[in-house]
């Protein structure tokens, strides 16, 4: 029964890690390809640590792929924001279907 749940998150993450890959190659600007790249990015990395738990099932190396999860699920949304914002301060040009840009009068006032 654990080698069909791992067979399982295995392949469902391999699908989310796809779509990740695919979502920086397609996405018109780096705001978008961010944002693909943290979420299913995570989520795929995430099943597929799930998996390798399930398949070994020896503390050690559960612990391991939890501890490996958080640190994942801890950093990805920073990184993702440190990348968003020296883009932004960049003077990265956006999409043209963009038609919010929040952080401009922000950023106008300080300067």
């Amino acid at each position: 029964m654990l080698d069909i749940i791992a067979a399982v998150l295995l392949v469902v993450g391999g699908f989310f890690v796809l779509v990740a890959a695919v979502g920086i190659l397609r996405l018109p600007d780096i705001l978008m390809r961010m944002h693909a790249s943290t979420k299913a990015g995570t989520l795929g990395a995430g099943m597929i640590l799930l998996a390798v738990a399930f398949t070994y099932a020896e503390i050690g190396i559960v612990s391991r792929a939890v501890a490996t999860i958080i640190f994942i699920l801890m950093t990805a949304p920073v990184a993702a924001h440190a990348i968003g914002r020296a883009a932004y301060h960049h003077g990265i040009t956006f999409w043209k279907g963009t038609v919010v840009d929040d952080l401009r009068e922000y950023y106008q006032k300080k300067s």
